[in-house]
């Protein structure tokens, strides 16, 4: 029976959590280790899990809502959630369809990047959003940035060179930045993302709010371009996977 697991994770200090491969790092490792010990499975015949996660997260990116699709060895179905690590966790593990699939099945995918805009960096937000050392001057350009992204875009300009894509075009369904006081959390949610392109957005709209480069540029690199053409790459801590969307 296959399994569907909502989980939770602090990405600091976590490599990248591959879709598939489970060669991928540590943050997998821990999460199939601590699955084998949920199914009372001590893996002696050597067979892997056959674990499928929604996204992939770079080094660094948290999860509030990664869903992964779990097929245990023997058929098994995985009944119980807890703390895995002090840093992952399975908020749920529930039937799902047969044949469910976790990435392939996934409509959409919400991603939020924080942003704390003063001097001061706070005490209990270490880690989890970006400190941008000074009041940002103009916020207005943010949400008109936010709304250009809507619709169907060539993001070519927001993922490096060097990348596994073939296909640029994501359909924005949600972008917006919601502000209180000096937090700001850029909201997006997508069919489809590439890699670094979050990270990448808000770094040009950072870019753009702080007076270093126009507005106008923001539509034309949506309509494609070199990376080189758009501006820097937020760090990866202030990037969290929020949730996941599949078909009712």
């Amino acid at each position: 029976m296959v399994t569907k697991l909502t989980i939770e994770y602090d990405g600091g200090g976590l490599r990248r959590l591959g879709a598939a491969n489970p060669a991928r790092g540590p943050c997998r490792r821990k999460l199939e280790r601590g699955l084998q010990t949920i199914l009372g499975d001590s893996g002696t015949d050597g067979a892997p899990l056959r674990l499928t996660v929604a996204g992939r997260t770079d080094r660094g990116v948290h999860a509030w809502g990664q869903v992964a699709s779990l097929l245990p060895r023997g058929g098994r179905s995985a009944a119980a959630h807890g703390l895995l690590d002090d840093d992952l966790a399975v908020l749920a593990a529930e039937p799902a369809a047969e044949g469910f699939d976790a990435r392939r099945d996934a409509r959409s995918r919400t991603y939020c990047y924080r942003v704390l805009a003063r001097r001061t960096r706070g005490v209990f937000q270490r880690g989890n959003r970006l400190l941008v050392d000074r009041p940002l001057r103009r916020r207005g350009p943010c949400n008109a940035c936010a709304a250009a992204l809507l619709g169907k875009h060539d993001f070519s300009a927001f993922t490096p060179r060097e990348t596994e894509h073939s296909w640029f075009r994501c359909d924005v369904s949600r972008a917006e930045w919601l502000i209180e006081g000096d937090l700001l959390e850029f909201w997006i949610e997508a069919d489809m993302f590439l890699r670094h392109m979050n990270r990448v957005l808000v770094g040009t709209m950072l870019d753009i709010a702080e007076g270093q480069r126009p507005l106008e540029d923001f539509a034309q690199l949506l309509q494609g371009g070199q990376r080189s053409e758009a501006g820097r790459t937020a760090p990866a801590h202030g990037l969290a996977l929020a949730s996941v969307s599949y078909a009712p």
